[in-house]
């Protein structure tokens, strides 16, 4: 368990039981770790909802509603309460014959359902509906599980590293656990990027497309491995410059070879932001952080391989 707890050191020579059970080590670390994560998440599981539901409590009311009240029928409720309203005040006024004491009973009411109106047309349409007995449970599992997958990343990338290091020369070591730090680090900014960029902008195409002939229902466990699938996929793609980085070291390609195809990075960042949902400003919005993640990394690549330049020219 030490081992796993640490790392083997790249001169020890383990025989085939022991790596098998620095790996049985190593898989009991990551499994108690997620565990313990997943806990914790299951235990915040309102307020990790209540945070994944936000991209949708900005859509209109009119396209984001539940089962029991829809479009229509909000609309004419509105409607009813407003000419409630109005003759509740008229009722009221001093010239409409009726006692003081009915007239402040009718003032009363008047008030009462004005704050319900206020009320009804401020509640955050955001929240998806489920269709089934165990879908509240299930989704909310669900969403238990990324998060706490999130927050064991940093923990479980070690463990890999730790695992396969011995197998590694060292030059290579040493370039990998520079950037063994930055993964968990570009996976989370990737995953704040699709949550206040991306997210957002995919409900707001996909939930109004043609809303006029739709009375449009989010389903909970649809939503929830919908906004999965993007969040992860943002955190992957923003692992652009472990990957360019490692390229470089692995002697597979140069910075100069980089730049001068640069134009081809371009192109591929345009077809992947073209890809994900959205209007041509989201679009504008998702190429420049993901063209800037390729140069940047050609430019960490291009002093790295400098500095090895350097450190292996004679004195």
């Amino acid at each position: 368990m030490a081992i796993a707890i640490g790392r083997a050191r790249g001169e020890e020579r383990l025989s085939n039981v022991g790596h098998l059970e620095e790996l049985r080590a190593r898989l009991i670390v990551s499994v108690a770790v997620l565990a313990a994560a997943f806990a914790v998440c299951v235990w915040q599981s309102p307020a990790l909802l209540e945070f994944v539901n936000a991209p949708l409590a900005g859509e209109q009311r009119a396209h984001v509603g539940s089962a029991a009240e829809p479009a229509g029928e909000r609309a004419a409720l509105g409607a009813v309460a407003g000419d409630l309203g109005s003759l509740l005040a008229t009722l009221r006024s001093r010239g409409s014959g009726l006692s003081g004491p009915a007239r402040r009973t009718l003032a009363r009411t008047s008030a009462r359902l004005a704050r319900a109106r206020s009320e009804a047309s401020s509640a955050a349409p955001g929240r998806p509906v489920t269709l089934s007995i165990g879908e509240p449970f299930s989704a909310s599992v669900g969403v238990a599980l990324l998060f706490a997958f999130l927050l064991s990343l940093p923990v479980l990338v070690w463990q890999l590293f730790g695992f396969v290091e011995p197998a590694l020369d060292d030059a290579l070591r040493r370039a990998t656990r520079r950037l063994l730090f930055a993964v968990p680090a570009l996976f989370a900014a990737g995953v704040a990027f699709g949550y206040l960029v991306v997210l957002p902008a995919a409900i707001h195409f996909l939930v109004n497309f043609n809303a006029g002939q739709f009375d449009v229902l989010v389903q909970a466990g649809q939503y929830y491995r919908f906004a999965a699938t993007v969040l992860l996929a943002m955190g992957i793609l923003f692992q652009v410059p472990v990957v360019v980085i490692a390229a470089v070291n692995g002697g597979l390609v140069t910075p100069a070879q980089l730049r001068r195809n640069r134009r081809y990075a371009f192109v591929a960042c345009a077809a992947v932001a073209a890809f994900l949902p959205g209007d041509a400003v989201t679009l504008a919005l998702e190429i420049v952080p993901l063209y800037l993640l390729f140069e940047g990394s050609v430019a960490l690549a291009a002093l790295a391989a400098r500095r090895a330049t350097r450190r292996a020219a004679p004195r």
